[in-house]
């Protein structure tokens, strides 16, 4: 029998998982983020793996505790959207979809880390399944997003951002993996379905 304390940590699996993972990366230092981090000149010498590893990593403790909270919220906000199974599955193809998309279209960037990117892509699919769960409210959640992402590609990062992260905030990997999340979230159902309509 499955005891309370489980029960309650049970749909944190994925944010606890990811977040220790983050941590422990975070702590081995230099030499493992120069072996991890998204580097166009190695990934193109057929280092494939920073496509992935890249967004675990971070510029600093600022930005890493940023990202994390984003992903605590996320997670709070929409996370039982979504089975666990969808969600890896979110994540490791949005993570794909979003390094990808800076390898193809902007040549110019010779390295990046950060998990950003991939939570635009999370919090995108997550509220559009809430969505289509019949939870209409989640339309203020969503426009949000889009202002948000308008904003970063009309003006450039928000502001105050870059100060906080430590670093230049790449905007084309938000907008990158919120496409992906909306590229994906047709294929991933809500975990809820919407109430029938009523006949006349």
């Amino acid at each position: 029998m499955t005891s309370p304390k489980q029960h309650w940590l049970h749909p944190f699996r994925i944010p606890l998982l990811l977040s220790a993972l983050i941590v422990v990366l975070a702590l081995l230092g230099d030499s493992t983020q120069a072996l991890l981090r998204y580097d166009r000149t190695a990934i193109l010498d057929g280092q494939w793996w920073r496509l992935l590893s890249a967004h675990l990593l971070h510029l600093g403790e600022s930005h890493q505790l940023m990202n994390l909270a984003g992903l605590w919220l996320i997670w709070l906000l929409v996370g039982s959207t979504l089975s666990q199974r969808s969600w890896l599955i979110l994540l490791f193809v949005d993570a794909l979809i979003t390094a990808l998309a800076l390898l193809i279209l902007n040549p110019q960037l010779g390295w990046y880390v950060g998990l950003s990117g991939v939570l635009h892509g999370l919090l995108v699919a997550g509220a559009i399944a809430d969505i289509r769960a019949g939870h209409r409210s989640t339309w203020l959640l969503l426009g949000a997003v889009v202002f948000k992402l308008g904003w970063e590609q009309l003006a450039g990062p928000l502001p105050g951002s870059e100060a906080s992260a430590g670093g230049t905030v790449i905007v084309d990997a938000h907008l990158y993996g919120a496409l992906g999340g909306l590229l994906l979230s047709p294929l991933l159902p809500p975990r809820t379905q919407p109430p029938p309509k009523r006949s006349r």
